[in-house]
């Protein structure tokens, strides 16, 4: 059967969000007395942790580091099937728009949308703590608005926070 990989990859995408929510309803039935919604902020810790261990390989320590890491979140998120942009900041700042998002679907359509934003924010907290801990940099990430919150994106803001002299 001669299915085109960009559909073979879509279907991939989405039995990977799949997988995620059978993993979670299989964390409830298997461990009752653990709210599932821990287990899953843990669980986009790590994955936040090891994706940053993928994004250090591509950046540069020359330039700006916020910027860089902004292009590897737009990246990875569009080859997931979201919708993703960077806008620029002020110097060693740098913003991540996502204006479309099928995790926010699934949480929707499973009544879970209390844990989207909150697994979002782990992720992002613990992708920027990686890099810290790996380049010894201070870069930070604050979350300005919220797609599970009504708003018409999720736009966090990354920047490398500077100690005064």
């Amino acid at each position: 059967m001669a299915v085109p990989v960009e559909k073979r990859f879509a279907v991939l995408c989405e039995i990977t969000r799949a997988q995620h929510f059978a993993w979670r309803e299989a964390v409830s039935d298997a461990c009752p007395g653990v709210l599932p919604t821990k287990v899953v902020l843990k669980m986009w810790e790590h994955t936040g942790r090891d994706t940053a261990r993928a994004y250090l390989k591509r950046l540069d320590r020359s330039r700006p580091l916020a910027p860089q890491v902004a292009e590897c979140i737009a990246w990875s998120s569009e080859c997931m099937g979201e919708t993703a942009r960077v806008e620029p900041g002020k110097g060693d700042e740098a913003f991540v728009r996502h204006t479309g998002c099928p995790w926010l679907a699934w949480h929707q359509r499973l009544d879970l949308v209390a844990e989207d934003r909150p697994g979002c924010d782990a992720w992002f907290r613990s992708t920027v703590d990686e890099v810290n801990r790996a380049l010894g940099t201070s870069l930070r990430t604050e979350t300005l608005e919220s797609l599970p919150e009504g708003a018409p994106s999720c736009l966090r803001r990354l920047w490398v926070e500077r100690s005064e002299p």
